[in-house]
């Protein structure tokens, strides 16, 4: 299995839910050739489990830096996996992030070669709330350019058309 998109957050808060969201709209869009999609929802521990076996995987979510709203960050997940583990994480507290350092060492040889993060810095988390427009216009752009042909064929750290490692997009 080549590559695994995973889009995280929650549905019910607004601008929390863009990988959700990013995850349903490529299944309109036609799904990239060679991924599998998942909506990785809240549930941290289930994307380490979900990783398993894939050369690639891409997460996206939402993100709340104080940057403009829709402002794309794409990060490399060995950035993410260096991050200090969270004191007193229980399986309720347990995101994505901390299923990269997790699965890591959970998976062994079966964790995934590349790991890219895109976050979309969000306006409203409110619940209840829909998308904000430029947290929308932000993930239909990605959405097509993950859709696009060959937009998983890698060619480097920025290989499908991406803002390089750590770059940031204003959305």
């Amino acid at each position: 299995m080549p590559t695994v998109i995973i889009g995280c957050g929650n549905l019910l808060r607004g601008d929390d839910g863009v990988g959700p969201i990013l995850i349903r709209r490529l299944w309109e869009l036609g799904p990239p050739e060679g991924a599998r999609l998942v909506d990785g929802g809240t549930a941290g521990m289930d994307v380490a489990f979900q990783m398993r076996g894939a050369a690639r995987v891409i997460i996206v979510d939402a993100a709340r830096t104080g940057a403009a709203p829709g402002t794309l960050y794409q990060v490399p997940g060995e950035v993410l996996e260096q991050l200090p583990p969270p004191q007193g994480t229980n399986l309720h507290a347990f995101r994505w992030d901390h299923a990269l350092a997790f699965g890591r060492w959970l998976l062994k040889e079966e964790y995934p070669r590349e790991i890219t993060v895109y976050l979309i810095e969000g306006a409203c988390f409110d619940p209840g709330a829909p998308l904000s427009p430029p947290v929308a216009a932000t993930m239909e752009r990605l959405a097509r350019q993950l859709a696009a042909p060959q937009a998983l064929d890698y060619s480097g750290p920025a290989g499908h058309g991406a803002p390089a490692p750590g770059e940031r997009v204003e959305g």
